[in-house]
């Protein structure tokens, strides 16, 4: 009865990241670019392992996967942030807030399985080189691509079911630039108890668990790069790997603090979620790029190719 005597609402008012005029057209500005960086960077490279036999392996068709993942993570957030930026109403409809948090649990979840399953991949190349095309089959990798969105899937729609039973009411604005699970269920006058523990059960289990077996395969690698006796070996064996670890650490390292945290809308809690959510989307393409020279050299490659095509193009119609 208590419930039913309170006005329920029907959207939420983003506070974004400042409410200075001055500052919020350069930020837009600044996350314009890194949106726009990150949908090129991402295109990029979805383009070049398309169209590069070279790079038709296990290992690039999880980077593929991942540069999807990435255009669509940022793609969730990012133009919404860019729209209250210069919107005086920074509202949002709770419906389109909860299919909001369905999409960042979902591209989020989906990522930790792809780190995890590209760890196991490094893991396969490094430690047993010899039998890597038998253990990591065409079946096999497909089946773990495809299990990571599944996964990444159930989860979000686990959450997403039962937030959809909550009563919003009297308390609408969020401290954040986007909708996350952390950030709308405190302002629910429902029970939110069942929601925390499915919430707590994703970070730990799905979370947790996925960046357990990230540090598993990890801990083999680096104990067998540390066996190999020549310094040359234990570097080109290092530099097959040092680009996943450095995505590994950027996504981990903020996404699980962020969901960690305790929902207080603090300057600490926005950088840890614009660095999972904006800014390694955006770095994930040039980590891979500049710290691979099979990619490098696809890249130019492809360029090489197109401005041929561009070449000829012109020719014939001058002709």
């Amino acid at each position: 009865m208590a419930l039913r005597n309170q006005s329920t609402i029907n959207e939420f008012i983003l506070l974004g990241l400042s409410m200075n005029p001055h500052i919020k057209g350069l930020l837009f500005v600044f996350f314009l670019g890194i949106y726009l960086l990150t949908v090129i960077g991402n295109l990029m490279m979805l383009l070049v392992i398309r169209v590069d036999s070279h790079l038709h392996t296990p290992m690039y068709f999880f980077l593929s996967h991942l540069s999807f993942l990435d255009l669509c993570f940022s793609s969730v957030t990012v133009p919404k942030m860019l729209e209250n930026f210069l919107s005086q109403r920074k509202t949002i409809s709770v419906r389109c807030c909860l299919a909001q948090v369905f999409f960042v649990v979902f591209t989020a979840g989906t990522e930790g399985c792809l780190l995890s399953v590209m760890a196991y991949d490094r893991y396969a190349a490094i430690c047993h080189p010899l039998l890597y095309g038998q253990i990591m089959s065409k079946q096999l990798y497909m089946q773990l691509v495809w299990g990571s969105w599944g996964l990444g899937f159930l989860d979000a729609f686990i959450n997403i079911l039962l937030a959809m039973d909550l009563v919003f009411c009297e308390a609408h604005i969020i401290h954040h630039f986007s909708c996350e699970m952390p950030s709308i269920l405190p302002l629910s006058c429902s029970d939110v108890s069942r929601n925390i523990i499915v919430l707590l059960c994703s970070v730990i289990l799905h979370g947790l668990g996925s960046f357990l077996l990230v540090s598993l395969s990890y801990a083999r690698i680096i104990s067998t790069i540390l066996s190999i006796s020549s310094t040359t070996g234990r570097s080109k064996a290092f530099s097959t790997c040092s680009s996943h670890l450095i995505a590994v650490t950027l996504y981990y390292g903020s996404a699980v603090l962020r969901h960690l945290m305790p929902n207080s809308g603090s300057l600490m809690e926005l950088i840890f979620s614009v660095q999972y959510s904006v800014i390694t989307p955006m770095l994930n393409p040039l980590i891979y790029s500049l710290k691979n020279k099979e990619v490098k050299a696809a890249v130019r490659r492809t360029l090489e190719k197109y401005l041929q095509q561009i070449k000829c193009c012109i020719k014939d119609s001058r002709s």
